[in-house]
C-alpha cells in the first residue's frame, strides 16, 4: 500500500470540525468543508487566521498579509528583488488583542471582501467570481513615502488544494489550509516616485489561507510554484511538518489545468539554507532541486512570541510524474522552499 492511499480526500460538504470541535481529516481540491469560527472549542487566545497572498516574477516578489495569531495580528506588505537581494518595502503593522475583530472569511473560494482600514492604512482583499482584486493605500509607509498597490489575480487551475489535519498534542488544535496558486498576476506598486509593474505574461500570485488552532510551539516546510512547461501551466505545492499528516497531505501538481495528488514529501537540507534543496516524495513521483539565490529571512520576537523563517528563492529543476504515468522535465521554474520554526 501506497503513502497516498492512506491519505482520505473529502468530496461531500460537512464541517471543519465535529460537535465536540475535533478535526475531520483529509483533504479536498476545492473549499468542501465548512469553516465556522463559533464551532471552535479552544481557549480564543489559541486561534489563528490568516490571508497571505505572493506575486512573483523573474526577479520581483510581493508579500500582503492580513492574519492573527488571537492575542497580536498583522497587517503588512513587503517587496523586494531577489536577484538583486534588495529590499524595496517593509511596511507593518503588528495589532495588539485582535481576537476575533478582523472578520475574517471562512472560506476562501466564495465571494468575499477583507479590509483592514485605520491610521491612514488601507488594505482590501476582494474575490469576486474568482478574480481577486488586491489594494492597499499606506500614508508615509517608509521613509515619508505614501504607498499605493492593485494587483490583480486570476485563477487558471479549478483545483486547488485544502487540508484539514489534527494535531497529536491536543484534541481540539487543527490546521484547516486552502492553498489556491497558477493564478495569472498584473498590476503595480508605488511608493513615492518609484514604481514597479507585474506582467501578465510573467507574473503569479498564490493564496495562503489559513485557519485553525496551533501547539505554541511548530516547524513546517512549504514550497509553492507556477510557471511554464512546453507552453503549459504547470504548478505545484508540497509540504510537511504541521500536523498529523497521515491522513492528508497538502503536495499536489497542476499541469495544464489538472490536478495531480502526490503522497507525503520530504526536505533534503545541506548544511547551510543556500545549499541546493532537494524535494522528492516517498513514491518516487517527484524529484526537485532548488538552486537558493536569496533568503528571505524574517524573525519576529515579542513578549512569548519567537518565530524564525527562511523563505528560499531561486529556480527548480528536475523530473515529476503525473497520474497517467507522464514524466514532465521540470526547468527553469522560479519559486521558493522555506523552513520555519515557530513558538506562537
Amino acid at each position: 500500500m501506497t503513502k497516498q492511499s492512506l491519505e482520505k480526500e473529502i468530496f461531500e460538504q460537512g464541517p471543519v470540525l465535529d460537535a465536540k470541535g475535533r478535526p475531520i481529516p483529509g483533504f479536498s481540491r476545492r473549499s468542501t468543508l465548512v469553516y465556522k469560527r463559533s464551532a471552535i472549542k479552544a481557549p480564543p487566545w489559541r486561534i489563528k487566521e490568516w490571508d497571505f497572498y505572493q506575486v512573483t516574477n523573474d526577479h520581483l516578489c510581493l508579500q500582503m498579509t492580513i492574519g492573527h495569531a488571537a492575542y497580536a495580528g498583522q497587517v503588512s506588505l513587503m517587496l523586494f528583488d531577489f536577484v538583486k537581494e534588495e529590499k524595496y518595502i517593509d511596511a507593518s503593522l503588528i495589532l495588539p488583542l485582535v481576537f476575533g475583530r478582523l472578520h475574517m472569511p471562512e472560506n476562501a473560494e466564495k465571494d468575499n471582501l477583507l479590509v483592514y482600514e485605520k491610521n491612514g492604512v488601507t488594505m482590501r482583499f476582494e474575490t469576486r467570481d474568482q478574480k481577486r482584486v488586491l489594494t492597499c493605500r499606506w500614508k508615509n509607509a517608509q521613509e515619508g513615502k505614501d504607498l499605493e498597490t492593485r494587483i490583480l489575480l486570476a485563477r487558471k487551475n479549478p483545483d486547488s488544494i485544502v487540508i484539514n489535519l489534527p494535531f497529536d498534542e491536543y484534541e481540539h488544535a487543527f490546521y484547516y489550509n486552502h492553498k489556491i496558486n497558477c493564478m495569472i498576476a498584473e498590476g503595480y506598486i508605488k511608493s513615492g516616485r518609484d514604481e514597479w509593474h507585474f506582467d501578465r505574461s510573467d507574473s503569479f500570485g498564490i493564496l495562503d489561507w489559513g485557519r485553525g488552532v496551533w501547539p505554541f510551539h511548530n516547524e513546517w516546510y512549504w514550497s509553492n510554484g507556477a510557471g511554464y512547461l512546453n507552453g503549459e501551466m504547470f504548478g505545484f505545492n508540497l509540504g510537511c511538518g504541521f500536523g498529523n499528516t497521515d491522513t492528508a497531505s497538502e503536495n499536489i501538481i497542476f499541469y495544464k489545468g489538472t490536478s495531480h495528488k502526490l503522497g507525503k514529501v520530504e526536505f533534503h537540507l545541506g548544511e547551510n539554507y543556500m545549499d541546493p534543496w532537494r524535494l522528492t516524495d516517498l513514491d518516487g513521483r517527484l524529484d526537485l532541486t532548488l538552486t537558493p539565490v536569496y533568503d528571505r529571512t524574517t524573525q519576529i520576537k515579542l513578549l512569548w512570541v519567537d518565530n524564525c523563517t527562511h523563505q528560499m528563492f531561486g529556480t527548480f529543476a528536475g523530473t515529476a510524474v503525473l497520474d497517467d504515468g507522464t514524466k514532465l522535465d521540470v526547468k527553469n521554474v522560479v519559486s521558493f522552499a522555506e523552513h520555519a520554526v515557530n513558538n506562537w
